[in-house]
């Protein structure tokens, strides 16, 4: 658990928990967690029924836009129940859109939002309940998650899950040896363009997919791990794993992967650097075939709400095998490209 008390969903409380007067309850808390006050951090107190989070890597918008709703309880779209409370600035110094960014986030976040600003991730580990490994450029993940899973906090990490399979792999395997869950998701993957179309019955049974999205290429990262992602991911949410094959054809424009899976399915990603810089994926049903929108203006909510359940105790909502065969499968396209376009078997390339 990232934190000892009661940080689970109302209906998988102890219901001893839920028998005790309240004010036991809130007494409980102040011993397990004594708020942080102003006076220690410069910061402002933390409720006793909200976790602590820390940002690891603030290279990225997310890192504002996350806070924000989590920090502003006045913002229309604040998610309550946790609070950024201290950031390790990170960034790389070979990707200028990383570190170019940190000093005006770092500023932002100290000042509109009170987040206390430390000189390692190992301190902001220290501070918090739960951690978001924030950092845009997915190279350094293994590295900021290893503190992490060294102290047993579970932890939201941005995509790209890591910056190759053989990192992300890494991972896993600390994860899962310290005993702490993780997760990694885009959010198009929660997005109301997508949940609308998946959970529409007219659908029937989803037999493939076309999802697209922007697919600009960083030369540090495998071609579509830098914002291919986000169409991948789309995919995923609509196929879920199981794809045992990925063939690649790439032009200076446009990257079309197509991934059969073993159930015989077949689904396709459109990486887009030419025309617009949109979304969207048409999904064959059994019963009908639909079109997603636009995403939607507050599209960071709806994953900032999964993040929350489960920092607080729920379940992933992505499964590890997922989220490592979502990178298999961009690995794979690089692997395809290399040779021109031929099929590359995800099983053979995991092993690797």
């Amino acid at each position: 658990m990232a934190c000892p008390y009661g940080l689970v969903a109302e209906t998988e409380r102890e219901p001893l928990m839920i028998l005790r007067p309240i004010h036991l309850v809130l007494a409980a808390l102040c011993v397990l967690r004594p708020s942080a006050s102003s006076a220690q951090t410069g910061t402002p107190a933390t409720p006793p029924d909200v976790i602590r989070l820390g940002i690891l890597g603030c290279d990225t918008s997310h890192v504002i836009a996350f806070t924000k709703m989590l920090n502003d309880d006045k913002d229309p779209n604040h998610v309550p129940g946790a609070r950024v409370v201290a950031a390790f600035p990170g960034g790389s110094a070979d990707i200028p859109s990383s570190i170019d960014r940190v000093p005006g986030y770092v500023k932002e976040l100290k000042e509109k939002f009170g987040v206390e600003i430390l000189e390692t991730a190992e301190a902001v580990v220290a501070k918090a309940d739960a951690i978001l490994v924030e950092s845009v450029d997915g190279r350094p993940h293994l590295d900021l998650a290893r503190p992490v899973f060294a102290a047993k906090k579970r932890c939201y990490i941005d995509k790209p899950l890591a910056g190759s399979l053989k990192d992300a792999k890494e991972i896993a395997r600390l994860a899962k040896e310290s005993g702490t869950p993780f997760f990694s998701a885009s959010s198009l993957r929660f997005s109301d363009m997508v949940r609308n179309v998946k959970g529409n019955a007219a659908l029937g049974d989803i037999l493939g997919a076309d999802a697209w999205s922007p697919a600009a290429y960083e030369p540090h990262h495998p071609d579509l791990f830098w914002y291919g992602v986000h169409g991948v991911e789309t995919l995923y949410a609509f196929m879920g794993p199981g794809c045992v094959s990925v063939q690649r054809t790439a032009t200076e424009g446009t990257d079309v992967v197509t991934g059969r899976w073993k159930d015989g399915r077949i689904g396709t990603f459109r990486g887009k650097r030419a025309g617009p810089h949109d979304y969207g994926s048409v999904v064959h049903g059994s019963k009908a075939t639909l079109t997603t929108g636009k995403p939607e203006a507050a599209l960071y909510r709806n994953l900032v709400v999964e993040i929350v359940k489960f920092l607080r105790g729920g379940e992933a909502p992505v499964s590890v095998e997922e989220m490592l065969e979502v990178l298999a499968f961009m690995e794979g396209a690089d692997e395809s490209r290399r040779n021109n376009g031929g099929t590359v078997n995800l099983e053979e390339l995991q092993k690797k």
